[in-house]
């Protein structure tokens, strides 16, 4: 039985992204599966000056910790004007500083979805590029484009929710 982390890249209390991520974790069976709400876990803007002072906060050594117990990562990123939020991207500068290979032998189900007809592409792909860095394996990929029109408790678009199966069988599949 797998252990996977799952969260959205996002601290609204309304996040389309985390709302995903429940569904994904709904259709999996046989893993052990922890659902973390970011909205409920505020990090300090990372800076140097912090870091010298303070450490690192609680919360990040916490985070790290629930993902080293983790093997997989299921993850959805929500998009800021083309980028990931400087929500998430301050989460994984925390993350990184304190341990460069946070993600190493991670694997990662990588999603997005916005509002919008991109669903979150941008964002997807600059997460998709870092997550490497830190030792991440992304085994799949999958975003939802126009969540409004395309999720009411489910996915309703017949394709996109074939494409999202596919995705999360290949995540699965790389967990054997």
């Amino acid at each position: 039985m797998a252990a996977i982390l799952a969260l959205a890249g996002s601290n609204s209390s309304t996040s389309i992204n985390f709302k995903l991520v429940k569904h994904t974790v709904s259709l999996v069976q046989d893993s052990d599966i922890q659902v973390l709400n970011m909205a409920e876990h505020p990090f300090p803007m990372y800076s140097e000056d912090h870091e010298k002072e303070n450490g690192f906060p609680k919360q990040i050594q916490e985070l790290q910790t629930k993902i080293k117990n983790s093997e997989a990562l299921i993850l959805s990123v929500n998009e800021h004007n083309g980028n990931p939020s400087a929500f998430f991207k301050n989460v994984l500068d925390w993350l990184s500083r304190s341990d460069r290979g946070f993600l190493e032998g991670t694997k990662v189900f990588l999603m997005s979805t916005s509002g919008g007809k991109r669903g979150a592409k941008g964002s997807i792909e600059v997460v998709g590029n870092m997550l490497p860095r830190f030792g991440a394996e992304i085994t799949a990929t999958f975003s939802l484009p126009s969540f409004y029109d395309n999720f009411d408790g489910t996915i309703v678009d017949k394709a996109l929710k074939e494409d999202h199966q596919k995705a999360l069988d290949t995540f699965l599949d790389s967990l054997k």
